[in-house]
């Protein structure tokens, strides 16, 4: 496995879990969590606006090319920042990452089985049915405590 790949990815996973718990401190300051997600997404931006920049302003010439559903990361990226930022005070953030990761798995195996959005199809075998239902089975016994 490539190294730096799992290392990005664990990385990844730690700012998922202080994301929510971040965004939701700046809502109860600001009194909205649209707000502080707009303010969470216009930090990303410049900070990968810089990071494009610095990098020499790599790629782009295809992206006139690129399916009108590649367009819409974003949506899907606020809806989740501001839902997290609304549950997270609510739920807890057990509660709420490991319902998110459970809905996150379950729509990667169906992804994964049709090949959706440019994927590669791959069959869902036990194995992955039961990894999915342990988290499953995990998120519930976090929310219950």
């Amino acid at each position: 496995m490539p190294l730096l790949a799992i290392i990005a990815v664990l990385a990844a996973g730690l700012g998922v879990a202080l994301q929510p718990p971040t965004n939701a401190a700046l809502a109860r300051a600001g009194g909205s969590v649209v707000l502080a997600s707009l303010i969470s997404f216009a930090i990303g931006t410049a900070l990968l606006l810089v990071a494009w920049l610095a990098a020499g302003r790599p790629g782009g010439g295809g992206l006139r090319d690129a399916p009108a559903w590649a367009w819409v990361g974003g949506f899907y990226g606020a809806c989740f920042v501001a839902a997290l930022a609304y549950a997270t005070p609510r739920l807890g953030l057990a509660s709420t990452l490991t319902l998110a990761i459970a809905s996150q798995l379950v729509a990667a195996l169906l992804l994964d089985r049709w090949g959706a959005l440019g994927l590669a199809p791959t069959s869902i075998g036990t194995g992955r049915l039961l990894g999915v239902a342990l988290v499953i089975a995990g998120a519930v016994l976090v929310r219950r405590g």
